[in-house]
Protein backbone atom coordinates (compact mmCIF):
# COMPACT_ATOMS: atom_id res chain seq x y z
CA UNK A 1 0.00 0.00 0.00
CA UNK A 2 1.42 3.39 -1.01
CA UNK A 3 1.66 6.33 1.37
CA UNK A 4 -1.38 8.08 -0.10
CA UNK A 5 -3.36 4.84 -0.09
CA UNK A 6 -2.50 4.35 3.58
CA UNK A 7 -3.55 7.91 4.38
CA UNK A 8 -6.90 7.46 2.60
CA UNK A 9 -7.42 4.15 4.38
CA UNK A 10 -6.83 5.86 7.74
CA UNK A 11 -8.98 8.99 7.29
CA UNK A 12 -11.69 9.09 9.94
CA UNK A 13 -14.17 11.82 10.72
CA UNK A 14 -16.93 11.74 13.30
CA UNK A 15 -19.95 13.99 13.19
CA UNK A 16 -21.72 15.66 16.07
CA UNK A 17 -24.66 17.29 14.36
CA UNK A 18 -27.87 18.15 16.15
CA UNK A 19 -30.65 15.53 15.97
CA UNK A 20 -32.96 15.31 12.96
CA UNK A 21 -36.32 13.86 13.93
CA UNK A 22 -39.08 12.81 11.53
CA UNK A 23 -41.65 14.22 13.94
CA UNK A 24 -40.05 17.67 13.91
CA UNK A 25 -39.11 18.26 10.27
CA UNK A 26 -41.36 20.44 8.13
CA UNK A 27 -44.14 18.48 6.42
CA UNK A 28 -43.15 20.23 3.18
CA UNK A 29 -39.69 19.10 1.98
CA UNK A 30 -39.25 22.30 -0.04
CA UNK A 31 -39.54 24.30 3.17
CA UNK A 32 -37.18 21.91 4.94
CA UNK A 33 -34.69 22.34 2.09
CA UNK A 34 -35.04 26.11 2.21
CA UNK A 35 -34.30 26.04 5.95
CA UNK A 36 -31.17 23.94 5.45
CA UNK A 37 -29.98 25.97 2.47
CA UNK A 38 -30.37 29.17 4.49
CA UNK A 39 -28.26 27.68 7.28
CA UNK A 40 -25.61 26.62 4.75
CA UNK A 41 -25.52 30.11 3.22
CA UNK A 42 -25.50 31.81 6.64
CA UNK A 43 -22.59 29.57 7.67
CA UNK A 44 -20.53 31.20 4.88
CA UNK A 45 -19.77 27.87 3.23
CA UNK A 46 -18.01 28.05 -0.11
CA UNK A 47 -20.51 27.49 -2.94
CA UNK A 48 -23.35 26.10 -0.81
CA UNK A 49 -25.39 25.91 -4.02
CA UNK A 50 -22.93 23.45 -5.60
CA UNK A 51 -24.61 20.10 -6.23
CA UNK A 52 -23.72 16.83 -7.90
CA UNK A 53 -26.01 16.22 -10.86
CA UNK A 54 -26.28 12.51 -11.69
CA UNK A 55 -27.69 11.49 -15.05
CA UNK A 56 -27.85 8.30 -17.10
CA UNK A 57 -28.19 7.21 -20.69
CA UNK A 58 -31.38 5.43 -21.80
CA UNK A 59 -29.39 2.21 -21.34
CA UNK A 60 -28.59 3.07 -17.71
CA UNK A 61 -24.92 4.12 -18.01
CA UNK A 62 -24.47 6.78 -15.29
CA UNK A 63 -22.39 9.94 -15.11
CA UNK A 64 -22.10 12.74 -12.60
CA UNK A 65 -20.64 16.22 -12.28
CA UNK A 66 -20.93 19.32 -10.08
CA UNK A 67 -23.23 22.12 -11.24
CA UNK A 68 -24.71 25.15 -9.49
CA UNK A 69 -28.29 25.48 -8.26
CA UNK A 70 -29.72 28.76 -9.57
CA UNK A 71 -33.20 28.69 -8.09
CA UNK A 72 -35.81 26.51 -6.47
CA UNK A 73 -39.56 26.67 -5.98
CA UNK A 74 -42.59 24.42 -6.17
CA UNK A 75 -41.83 24.23 -9.90
CA UNK A 76 -38.51 22.50 -9.21
CA UNK A 77 -34.75 23.01 -8.90
CA UNK A 78 -33.20 25.06 -11.70
CA UNK A 79 -29.73 24.89 -13.25
CA UNK A 80 -28.24 25.95 -16.59
CA UNK A 81 -25.96 24.29 -19.10
CA UNK A 82 -25.13 23.60 -22.74
CA UNK A 83 -27.93 21.39 -24.11
CA UNK A 84 -25.37 19.66 -26.36
CA UNK A 85 -23.10 18.71 -23.45
CA UNK A 86 -23.05 15.14 -22.17
CA UNK A 87 -25.38 15.96 -19.30
CA UNK A 88 -27.65 17.94 -21.58
CA UNK A 89 -27.96 15.13 -24.10
CA UNK A 90 -28.50 12.52 -21.40
CA UNK A 91 -31.24 14.60 -19.77
CA UNK A 92 -33.00 15.08 -23.10
CA UNK A 93 -32.89 11.32 -23.72
CA UNK A 94 -33.55 10.17 -20.15
CA UNK A 95 -35.15 12.79 -17.87
CA UNK A 96 -34.62 10.84 -14.62
CA UNK A 97 -31.91 12.55 -12.55
CA UNK A 98 -30.61 13.07 -9.03
CA UNK A 99 -29.20 16.13 -7.23
CA UNK A 100 -26.87 15.75 -4.23
CA UNK A 101 -25.72 18.50 -1.88
CA UNK A 102 -22.92 17.94 0.65
CA UNK A 103 -22.11 20.48 3.35
CA UNK A 104 -19.36 18.81 5.45
CA UNK A 105 -18.83 21.84 7.69
CA UNK A 106 -22.33 21.40 9.10
CA UNK A 107 -22.42 17.61 8.58
CA UNK A 108 -25.37 17.57 6.21
CA UNK A 109 -26.36 16.08 2.89
CA UNK A 110 -29.50 16.38 0.79
CA UNK A 111 -30.47 14.07 -2.07
CA UNK A 112 -33.29 14.92 -4.47
CA UNK A 113 -34.56 12.59 -7.19
CA UNK A 114 -37.02 13.51 -9.91
CA UNK A 115 -37.81 14.23 -13.54
CA UNK A 116 -36.12 17.00 -15.48
CA UNK A 117 -37.64 19.28 -18.11
CA UNK A 118 -36.33 22.26 -20.05
CA UNK A 119 -37.08 25.69 -18.65
CA UNK A 120 -39.05 28.09 -20.82
CA UNK A 121 -36.85 30.07 -23.20
CA UNK A 122 -37.92 33.29 -21.43
CA UNK A 123 -36.47 32.02 -18.14
CA UNK A 124 -33.22 30.94 -19.81
CA UNK A 125 -32.99 34.31 -21.55
CA UNK A 126 -33.52 36.20 -18.30
CA UNK A 127 -30.81 34.23 -16.51
CA UNK A 128 -28.39 34.57 -19.43
CA UNK A 129 -28.86 38.35 -19.36
CA UNK A 130 -27.96 38.37 -15.63
CA UNK A 131 -24.57 36.69 -16.21
CA UNK A 132 -21.30 38.64 -16.46
CA UNK A 133 -20.31 39.30 -20.07
CA UNK A 134 -17.30 36.98 -19.97
CA UNK A 135 -19.58 34.16 -18.82
CA UNK A 136 -21.92 34.91 -21.70
CA UNK A 137 -19.00 34.77 -24.13
CA UNK A 138 -17.81 31.55 -22.54
CA UNK A 139 -21.12 29.91 -23.45
CA UNK A 140 -20.27 30.60 -27.10
CA UNK A 141 -16.59 29.72 -26.86
CA UNK A 142 -17.12 26.31 -25.27
CA UNK A 143 -18.66 23.39 -27.15
CA UNK A 144 -19.00 21.70 -23.77
CA UNK A 145 -17.90 18.06 -23.48
CA UNK A 146 -16.45 17.98 -27.03
CA UNK A 147 -12.81 16.95 -27.60
CA UNK A 148 -10.56 19.90 -28.51
CA UNK A 149 -6.94 20.08 -29.65
CA UNK A 150 -5.67 22.19 -26.75
CA UNK A 151 -6.44 25.12 -24.47
CA UNK A 152 -5.09 27.58 -27.03
CA UNK A 153 -8.00 26.61 -29.28
CA UNK A 154 -10.66 27.77 -26.82
CA UNK A 155 -8.65 30.82 -25.73
CA UNK A 156 -8.35 31.92 -29.38
CA UNK A 157 -12.09 31.49 -29.79
CA UNK A 158 -12.70 33.57 -26.66
CA UNK A 159 -10.43 36.36 -27.90
CA UNK A 160 -12.27 36.50 -31.21
CA UNK A 161 -15.61 36.71 -29.42
CA UNK A 162 -14.39 39.51 -27.15
CA UNK A 163 -13.53 41.54 -30.26
CA UNK A 164 -16.78 40.65 -32.05
CA UNK A 165 -19.00 41.65 -29.14
CA UNK A 166 -16.86 44.46 -27.69
CA UNK A 167 -19.62 47.05 -27.99
CA UNK A 168 -22.58 44.74 -28.47
CA UNK A 169 -24.99 42.71 -26.39
CA UNK A 170 -24.12 39.02 -26.42
CA UNK A 171 -27.04 36.90 -27.67
CA UNK A 172 -27.90 33.65 -25.89
CA UNK A 173 -26.80 30.58 -27.87
CA UNK A 174 -29.76 28.50 -29.01
CA UNK A 175 -28.06 25.44 -27.48
CA UNK A 176 -27.69 26.98 -24.01
CA UNK A 177 -30.37 27.21 -21.34
CA UNK A 178 -31.98 25.86 -18.21
CA UNK A 179 -33.38 22.66 -16.84
CA UNK A 180 -35.65 22.14 -13.85
CA UNK A 181 -35.86 18.99 -11.74
CA UNK A 182 -39.30 18.35 -10.25
CA UNK A 183 -38.76 16.29 -7.07
CA UNK A 184 -40.25 12.85 -6.50
CA UNK A 185 -38.06 11.99 -3.51
CA UNK A 186 -36.03 13.91 -0.92
CA UNK A 187 -33.56 12.57 1.63
CA UNK A 188 -32.13 14.75 4.39
CA UNK A 189 -28.99 13.36 6.06
CA UNK A 190 -27.62 14.70 9.33
CA UNK A 191 -24.26 13.38 10.49
CA UNK A 192 -24.25 11.96 14.03
CA UNK A 193 -21.76 10.25 16.31
CA UNK A 194 -20.61 6.64 15.78
CA UNK A 195 -21.92 6.66 12.19
CA UNK A 196 -25.49 6.48 13.53
CA UNK A 197 -26.61 9.24 11.23
CA UNK A 198 -30.15 10.60 10.94
CA UNK A 199 -31.76 10.04 7.53
CA UNK A 200 -35.25 11.36 6.83
CA UNK A 201 -36.92 10.52 3.52
CA UNK A 202 -39.90 12.21 1.83
CA UNK A 203 -41.57 10.15 -0.91
CA UNK A 204 -44.90 9.09 -2.36
CA UNK A 205 -46.35 12.58 -2.80
CA UNK A 206 -50.13 12.16 -3.02
CA UNK A 207 -53.14 14.40 -2.38
CA UNK A 208 -50.91 17.23 -1.20
CA UNK A 209 -49.04 15.11 1.36
CA UNK A 210 -45.59 13.53 1.50
CA UNK A 211 -44.82 10.23 3.20
CA UNK A 212 -42.09 10.96 5.79
CA UNK A 213 -39.99 8.04 7.00
CA UNK A 214 -36.73 7.43 8.86
CA UNK A 215 -34.08 5.36 7.08
CA UNK A 216 -31.47 3.24 8.82
CA UNK A 217 -28.04 4.89 8.68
Amino acid sequence: MTDIQQKIFSIRSDYAGKPLDEGEVDRDPMKQFECWMKEAVDSNLQDPNAMVLSTATPGGKPSARVVLLRGFSEKGFAFYTNYNSRKGMELLENPHACLSFFWPEIARQVKIEGLVTKLASEESEAYFRSRPKDHQLGAWASMQSKVIGGRDEIERQMSELEIKYKDQEVPRPHYWGGFSLLPELFEFWQGRMSRLHDRIQYSGYKNGEWLIERLSP
